[in-house]
């Protein structure tokens, strides 16, 4: 499993330098007080303010440091991509928004830290790199400290098992599966023109993988929702759109596209 990480890692590096050239100006952006995060995220963070926050699998940086800069928490994030983290200190250092990132898979990255945090917070477009679903949760578990929660906002598995709204791939066990390299998804180019060099590998992961997971862990969950919509990121070109959250098109079911958790460490 570490060797589809180390693949992931690379196809990652590739990625993130063709995401950041659709976006020049986006340390900019920040410095002049962007704010990457939905209200679906801001509301189930609630107030972190002066609370320490790792940002597992964090990519280069936009939700870290929009929780940073307009939740104000202590915060840490955390991503595989080398390209990523790099990324991520230099719109830290030159936006100024105070944040720390550590380069690592997310494994190492258990074992190595001393840590507790007050709250866990994993985003859009994470879980489906984790290769080992229970090894995740006991690390978030051990990451917490007493009291501290677990936020999670996500991808929902139905979704994810389409391919031109045809079922496609498994909903659930962890599968994995190699689809090409990372694509240029910043871009929307559904054309191709992107072409990684480097194979990725994504894993199926269910609703009840990752709750049975948490609570095996010896988290308590409090919070579970299901959204009919998918915020930013249009996975099907064709889909309805109010701006910021994408529908299914009229002649497709009603389907849920994102899920959100919340659940605590009691002890």
């Amino acid at each position: 499993m570490s060797n589809y990480h180390e693949q992931n890692r690379h196809s990652w590096n590739a990625a993130t330098k063709q995401h950041h050239s659709h976006k020049p100006d986006l340390i900019e952006q920040y410095k002049n007080g962007r704010n990457n995060l939905y209200p679906e995220e801001t509301s189930l963070l609630g107030d972190v303010t002066g609370k320490s926050l790792v940002h597992l699998q964090c990519n280069d940086g936009q939700d870290t440091l929009s929780i940073a800069k307009h939740s104000g928490a202590d915060v840490l994030g955390v991503d595989i991509s080398d390209e990523a983290i790099e990324f991520a200190r230099k719109m830290s250092d030159e936006a100024n928004i105070p944040a720390k990132f550590a380069r690592a898979d997310i494994f190492d990255w258990f074992e190595d830290n001393n840590t507790m945090y007050d709250v866990v917070y994993t985003g859009y477009g994470a879980i489906n790199w984790i290769s080992d679903i229970q090894r995740w949760a006991k690390g978030i578990a051990n990451t917490l400290k007493a009291n501290g929660r677990f936020v999670m906002i996500e991808f929902h598995p139905i979704m994810l098992m389409l391919e031109d709204w045809q079922l496609t791939y498994d909903y659930m066990g962890g599968k994995a599966y190699s689809l090409g390299g990372v694509g240029d998804y910043v871009g929307d180019d559904y054309e191709g023109t992107f072409q990684n060099p480097h194979p990725s590998y994504e894993f199926a992961w269910g609703i009840a993988d990752v709750v049975a997971a948490l609570l095996d862990a010896g988290l308590t969950l409090t919070h579970l929702e299901e959204y009919p919509y998918v915020n930013g990121w249009k996975p099907f070109p064709e889909m309805r759109s109010d701006g910021n959250r994408n529908y299914p098109p009229e002649n497709q079911p009603n389907l849920a596209m994102m899920f959100s958790i919340v659940a605590t460490k009691n002890r």
